[in-house]
């Protein structure tokens, strides 16, 4: 009797089922998505938070005229001694002052103003008497050195008059939105802050790029979607190269 359960050994085994080409090109197409929103999501909730402060920040900076949000800042000043001998050069001034006021960071600016006539100095006169008297020796203003110290919390002003025994001392403390601007314009800021900063704009170059692909991959109708891009781009460079 015949086992009908089985197929006879000289049948062929029905071969599996091939997937259409149409179906890998969806199958790469739906992996392309998945990875694109994951990585799209991962990316935007590491720049959310500065996202956020430079939001704030940059709203305040482009209304400030209008808005008028009250920047708390305290302002004071004092005199501060010098080391004996004082320090020669504005370097070793820097150093020193680096030192003596506690900042964590070297002067971001140093400004030297040579020595020059006094602006108030009366001029010789231009009559007879004036020119055969013997020429006057001008009264001098001495060589002035300006130091800056910048921080996202104090900026320090420190001014000094070569042959003085002390300097000048102008500190600022800002508040919660002075702080913000200050972190928002890298005023003062340190290297691993600016590292910091470089991540965020790579996270918005790369955020735009994935919600571009995202975006051709999900959507048929794209002629709309072409238009707004390439207007939006035309406006972006025309305004690039007016303010030029």
């Amino acid at each position: 009797m015949t086992d009908l359960s089985r197929p006879p050994l000289s049948a062929h085994p029905v071969a599996a089922k091939r997937p259409a080409r149409g179906e890998h090109a969806a199958n790469r197409r739906a992996t392309a998505v998945r990875w694109l929103r994951k990585t799209h999501g991962w990316f935007g909730l590491w720049g959310a938070v500065m996202g956020l402060i430079f939001g704030v920040s940059g709203i305040w900076l482009n209304h400030r005229a209008v808005m008028k949000l009250p920047v708390a800042q305290q302002k004071t000043g004092s005199q501060i001694a010098l080391a004996d001998p004082v320090p020669a050069t504005p370097d070793a001034m820097g150093a020193w002052l680096q030192q003596a006021l506690g900042m964590p960071e070297p002067p971001r600016r140093v400004r030297v103003k040579p020595a020059q006539p006094v602006p108030w100095a009366e001029r010789a006169d231009k009559g007879e008497a004036g020119r055969n008297a013997p020429a006057a020796k001008p009264l001098m203003q001495p060589e002035q050195w300006s130091f800056d110290f910048d921080s996202a919390v104090t900026q320090v002003q420190v001014d000094y008059w070569a042959g003085n025994r002390s300097a000048s001392v102008r500190q600022t403390d800002n508040g919660i939105l002075g702080t913000l601007i200050s972190l928002h314009l890298g005023r003062g800021m340190t290297v691993p802050w600016i590292l910091l900063v470089d991540t965020l704009a790579g996270c918005l170059i790369f955020l735009s790029l994935s919600g571009l692909a995202l975006w051709v991959l999900t959507t048929k109708r794209r002629t709309v979607g072409w238009t707004i891009f390439g207007l939006g781009s035309l406006l972006a460079v025309g305004l690039a190269v007016a303010r030029l």
